[in-house]
């Protein structure tokens, strides 16, 4: 199971917001609204959980389970070093700004 905090996290080591979440998750912002509203784990049925895992493991963050091996104890988020350079920026913001072009000030 996946947490309320490390989908916050998640989305905080990555750079983007809810909505860019819901598209890369292909769920619904109101539904990335209500899991991360939640007190402990996340609220969901099955089959938008495991969109939202595989969106995050393909943008290279691993849920760290409860107990599982790390240098201290509970739940937690770690982002991969970035080992697949076809891996898309995804804090990059898709603006003139991003694309190298500037607007004129009126």
């Amino acid at each position: 199971m996946i947490t309320a905090a490390q989908l916050r996290a998640a989305r905080v080591l990555l750079g983007i917001d809810q909505r860019r979440l819901a598209k890369l998750s292909g769920l619904s912002v109101p539904t990335i609204q209500r899991m991360e509203a939640s007190e402990t784990m996340i609220r969901g049925n099955v089959d938008s959980l495991v969109k939202l895992i595989t969106a995050f493991e393909a943008a290279g963050i691993e849920m760290i389970d409860e107990g599982a091996v790390s240098s201290s104890q509970g739940r937690g988020v770690r982002l991969r070093a970035r080992s697949d350079s076809a891996r898309p920026a995804l804090g990059a913001r898709p603006d003139n700004k991003a694309s190298g072009r500037t607007r004129a000030r009126t």
